[in-house]
């Protein structure tokens, strides 16, 4: 039987226990030092003798208190020392969160990205929030949006619906950028995107084998095999997830592809858990997180 000095003990427990959580995904998590998750794969289509080394960081989010500039220069600092081949930018560098933070000025966080090096370069797509955040882009429904200007006033190239050519030691590859899914808000849980993924891929011309940089997962299920590897940011791993399974993920397919490393018919897809925060400075069970990737051919 259950007393009364028990109840109130387990009740006292329980609400230390939500507390304790509560500051724990409020003021601990979000602010974490980013974690380097690493990553080797080795798609089929993938040429032999050729390793690549890629470091990714999406989903910044830059604004005070919660993404400063001199956190970005600590993450910009921790990915030049991870010494990758190639850096890509997977979108979303703008503020998410409008009432619990103060939005750095475009201008200002790219200038911060500006310091990112690599042999190949950085290259960068937009996310949504680089669209919906922008009054001016929104009128258009077009590209010219302040954080690809930004992002290219400070010398890093900004790929929508583009493809470029690069040259990996021995072996050229190609960089697929696509323009965002969810560009510009069509009513409840609508979006029209300004994506155009054949128009992408048919800028391939070449056999090289082809890395696609998408902001959102959705668009996994119609990538060919013979892209060898998407990388996507957007979900931010769920920003809260509880033994895996995240309760809310911006992604029509739910749990499918809100995370990590996923293989489906031989294609490969991995997902960031991404840096900020949109809708509220939260993050529990889904650390802040820069991918290292190491892409190579299937062992014989």
């Amino acid at each position: 039987m259950l007393t009364r000095r028990a109840f109130l003990r387990g009740a006292i427990a329980g609400a230390a226990s939500a507390f304790a959580g509560a500051a724990y995904a409020f003021g601990y998590e979000p602010l974490m030092e980013p974690r380097v998750a690493r990553y080797r794969i080795a798609p089929r289509v993938w040429p032999k003798g050729f390793a690549l080394e890629i470091a990714a960081l999406s989903d910044l989010h830059a604004c005070e208190p919660w993404m400063s500039i001199e956190r970005i220069d600590a993450i910009v600092d921790r990915m030049n020392a991870l010494r990758p081949d190639v850096i890509v930018l997977l979108g979303d560098y703008v503020a998410g969160l409008h009432h619990f933070a103060t939005p750095i000025p475009a201008p200002q966080w790219a200038r911060a990205l500006s310091r990112l090096r690599a042999p190949l370069g950085v290259h960068a797509i937009l996310g949504n929030h680089d669209m919906w955040d922008d009054e001016t882009a929104q009128h258009r429904g077009r590209y010219e949006t302040a954080a690809r200007a930004a992002l290219e006033d400070n010398g890093i190239p900004v790929y929508e619906n583009a493809a470029v050519r690069l040259t990996g030691g021995a072996r050229p590859f190609w960089l697929a950028g696509l323009a965002d899914q969810f560009a510009i808000p069509a009513g409840r849980r609508k979006w029209n995107g300004l994506d155009d993924l054949p128009g992408t891929l048919a800028e391939v011309t070449t056999d090289d084998p082809v890395i696609l940089l998408a902001h959102e997962p959705d668009v996994f299920p119609r990538v060919p095999e013979r892209v060898a590897l998407t990388l996507c940011g957007h979900t931010h791993g769920g920003q809260v997830r509880i033994f895996g399974w995240a309760p809310i993920v911006p992604s029509l397919y739910g749990n499918r592809y809100v995370h990590g490393h996923i293989v489906e018919d031989e294609r490969h897809l991995i997902v960031s858990g991404g840096l900020g925060c949109t809708a509220l400075p939260v993050r529990f069970g889904a650390p802040p997180e820069v991918l290292h990737i190491r892409v190579e051919a299937p062992a014989a």
